[in-house]
């Protein structure tokens, strides 16, 4: 619906808006109607949400509301529903398929199981998560190399679509290419405007399978850090001061803050020291072939019993000035204030 909005064209020589809205097959109050923003005790309580499904990631919405009520809160399950969806949280737990992706999108099968991981720029994973606001809340994407937890780009966003998430994409390949490429099965990344860019730079697809948490766990280690190290010990007033403070604290996570997984080393020297990623042999590993096209019947046979990625811990490093030498610093994003005009969000 927000694409076909976006078409009307209100001071057309010819076409009245209604006659326009006849043509694409909207009412006139969908044409006029703009979102009122979140309540402040919406907003408290998405805070609130949030904060606990950081600690709880398995809460559902009974539990959630449980626990509101222990903070005083009276309110209903239909509530927690529509806030929980309104910032993209689902709990972990295993459930059947119970829907199909929109149409037009592939699900890939996951290609990292038992799969080594040994060097920078063989696997880039990618997540969105919500921040809270003062007045309001926002969206944030980023990309992080898997071997040294290095987050390559990131993006903000006031809406679930597809554009924040390709601007992220787009920075990172700026730098650098993975071998293979992770995400979960959200709308944004199953897009053909998404896929085909990796497909266009002969990229592996890999995405998570439905109920599997750990798939994608640095991303989720990532969201866990920044939230407790840098979102929750401050109230954001603005966008402005969000982006200011993630880019902070993101420069600070690359560059300055070491990692026991990396044997102290920041994620930034371990990118940089690493080799190219090393080519599969044929008919091994996870190949181009693997992620040409959706799943078929039976693909998924043994995905309750697929095993996660394996890391493997560096046991040393050469000089971090001896490759890498002209690869550019890591994307911090910019954001101008036509990208916050505040619109529907776009149906993928």
């Amino acid at each position: 619906m927000a694409e076909r909005r976006a078409l009307i064209e209100p001071h057309h020589r010819w076409l009245s808006v209604r006659r326009q809205c006849e043509l694409l097959g909207l009412s006139r109050g969908a044409c006029y109607y703009r979102p009122a923003p979140a309540s402040g005790e919406d907003l408290t309580l998405m805070r609130l949400l949030d904060e606990e499904f950081t600690r709880h990631p398995f809460y559902g919405v009974r539990r959630m509301r449980w626990r509101l009520e222990r903070c005083g809160w009276e309110i209903g399950l239909d509530r927690v529903r529509r806030l929980l969806r309104t910032m993209g949280l689902m709990a972990i737990y295993p459930k059947p398929r119970l829907s199909a992706p929109g149409a037009g999108h592939v699900i890939y099968p996951y290609l990292l199981r038992n799969v080594p991981i040994e060097s920078a720029d063989h696997v880039w994973s990618t997540d969105i998560t919500y921040v809270p606001l003062d007045r309001g809340f926002v969206y944030l994407t980023a990309i992080m190399d898997w071997f040294s937890r290095c987050v390559l780009a990131w993006r903000l966003s006031l809406t679930l679509d597809t554009a924040f998430c390709l601007e992220a994409l787009e920075a990172a390949l700026a730098q650098a290419a993975p071998r293979i490429f992770n995400s979960d099965q959200g709308s944004q990344f199953t897009s053909e405007a998404f896929t085909g860019r990796l497909k266009n730079k002969r990229i592996a697809i890999s995405m998570d399978g439905r109920g599997r948490a750990l798939d994608n766990v640095f991303v989720e280690r990532l969201w866990r850090s920044l939230k407790y190290e840098e979102i929750y010990l401050k109230r954001y007033e603005s966008v402005w001061e969000a982006e200011a403070g993630i880019a902070a604290w993101i420069e600070f996570y690359n560059h300055e803050r070491p990692h026991a997984s990396l044997e102290g080393r920041t994620s930034w020297e371990v990118y940089r020291a690493s080799p190219p990623p090393p080519v599969p042999p044929q008919g091994g590993g996870a190949s181009l072939q693997d992620s040409g096209g959706p799943n078929r019947k039976g693909l998924r046979k043994e995905g309750r019993a697929e095993q996660g990625a394996v890391v493997r811990e560096p046991a040393s490093y050469p000089n971090q000035d001896s490759n890498r030498e002209g690869h550019p610093v890591p994307f911090r994003s910019k954001i101008s204030p036509q990208d916050f005009t505040y619109t529907s969000p776009k149906v993928v």
